[in-house]
């Protein structure tokens, strides 16, 4: 009869000891011990309540703090915290309910149970602090300490906010850096309203800003002949490696500086930021999240040498196969190219959903680590966080300067900017298109016309 209470006392036990770790106080409410286990349950709701509240009324707030350094410490600690204040409940819980004559294997084997139990406990709390410690180590790499305070609202008297969205093409065989992919990001920072306007990389003869650059190129960027042709996409690494250019800026900054300095000067935006993806580190990017998933209108040739082929439908493309999907120009061109780019931007973003970033986070977060660069201030993303919300909510247009509108070969700079401020001053109109025409949905692009998304992807 003993051995009999003995095995339902450890059933109990066992039982009352779980559901102390699921809520906090049930086994001190058991043994009698009302205010114990009143204030435990009490602190066990109020935390557990709080941070689900959160998580579903208030995602841009607790996305802010997810991004700033400080507040990510907060949260590796607490979480840690949690799972060690659990782990003593539990602990205690069983050393009130187990049975007074346990002894024998019985007691080893329900002590092997409760520490399981712990370790159950204790291992969602400390991938949640792993969690928090890598997205530390991210956002203090990717992005930089202001050298400015941020004001607490940084968009007031600023009317709209301008950002370099650039697609790096670097390679083992080549040297240096070329912008092949150029779009900026005008936001409206009232409403969130954005239009993209994707400049083809191979515009000449641009126009330089004041001070050395215009001194140096007094009709138009042109290169290093015979070497470079003197295409917008060169400017990023010429400054680069003249650092007259931009006296006084460090190498590293030298590109993003001028580059944005220029672009600001011919689309009459003010360039405040950029921020850049290496091409490669994208497809890594990519084969974390399990691939992306796009429809593809027309075979697409891929490789060095043609190698493979990507053919129509809509399939789950892998890193590498996204990256000549973005970069491939056979039996196309380069307007072809940037509008596949776009529709590359857009599916990335439609499919990174919560579940996706937190399976592969890790990978993610080490391959966005390598593949990111930005000059965008850390203190401002709580503010930008706030501000892509109203950008999700709203509709984004999209323009494309290329032919025939624009001659890029003796672009129209006058017009570009003409174009943009008549584009902005219009924001009733929500539809995507390019700045050359209405949308086409022709198959493939011959060159006598703009390419949208719709002509090259689904």
């Amino acid at each position: 009869m003993a051995g009999n209470r003995d095995r339902s006392g450890i059933g109990r036990g066992l039982a009352l000891t779980l559901g102390s770790a699921v809520l906090w106080g049930l086994a001190h409410l058991w043994t009698g011990r009302r205010v114990t286990g009143a204030l435990l349950m009490g602190t066990y709701l109020t935390v557990v309540g709080t941070v689900a509240s959160a998580l579903v009324t208030g995602r841009p707030e607790v996305l802010s703090l997810i991004v700033q350094p400080g507040w990510l410490w907060v949260l590796t600690l607490g979480a840690i915290l949690f799972a060690v204040a659990t782990v003593a409940v539990v602990v205690r819980s069983y050393r009130l309910v187990r049975p007074e004559t346990l002894s024998g294997p019985a007691r080893y084997l329900s002590a092997l149970a409760v520490g399981g139990l712990c370790a159950l406990v204790v291992a969602p709390m400390a991938y949640a602090a792993r969690l928090a410690y890598i997205s530390q180590e991210v956002v203090t790499s990717v992005f930089t300490e202001s050298a400015t305070p941020i004001p607490v609202d940084p968009w007031k008297g600023r009317e709209r906010l301008n950002i370099l969205l650039i697609g790096a093409d670097a390679a083992a065989n080549r040297t240096g850096v070329r912008t092949d992919s150029m779009t900026v990001a005008s936001i409206d920072t009232r409403t969130g309203s954005t239009v993209l306007f994707g400049l083809p990389r191979n515009l000449e003869h641009v126009p330089m800003p004041e001070g050395p650059p215009r001194e140096h190129f007094p009709f138009g960027f042109g290169g290093e002949p015979p070497y470079s042709p003197g295409l917008l996409n060169e400017v990023f690494q010429y400054a680069e490696e003249h650092p007259d250019m931009v006296p006084g800026v460090p190498a590293g900054k030298r590109g993003p500086a001028l580059l944005k300095q220029t672009i600001s000067d011919f689309t009459g935006l003010d360039v405040t930021n950029y921020a850049m993806v290496d091409m490669f580190g994208f497809a890594k990017i990519i084969d974390a999240m399990g691939g992306v998933k796009v429809t593809i209108k027309d075979p697409i040739v891929y490789g060095r040498q043609n190698e493979g082929l990507i053919p129509a439908g809509t399939r789950r493309l892998s890193g590498e196969e996204a990256l000549w999907f973005g970069r491939s120009r056979t039996y196309g061109d380069d307007y072809v190219r940037m509008g596949r780019q776009k529709c590359l931007m857009n599916a990335v973003t439609k499919q990174a959903d919560p579940v996706t970033v937190l399976r592969s986070f890790e990978r993610l977060a080490d391959a966005t680590a390598h593949a990111v660069s930005t000059d965008i201030p850390r203190e401002l993303l709580p503010n930008l966080i706030e501000l892509s919300e109203k950008v999700k909510d709203s509709k984004i247009r999209s323009f494309q300067f290329v032919p025939p509108l624009i001659d890029t070969g003796d672009p129209d700079y006058r017009l570009i900017k003409h174009k943009i401020a008549a584009i902005l001053a219009r924001p009733e109109e929500s539809s995507a298109t390019t700045a050359s025409g209405p949308k086409r949905t022709a198959q493939r692009h011959t060159g006598d016309g703009p390419a949208t998304l719709d002509a090259v992807c689904g």
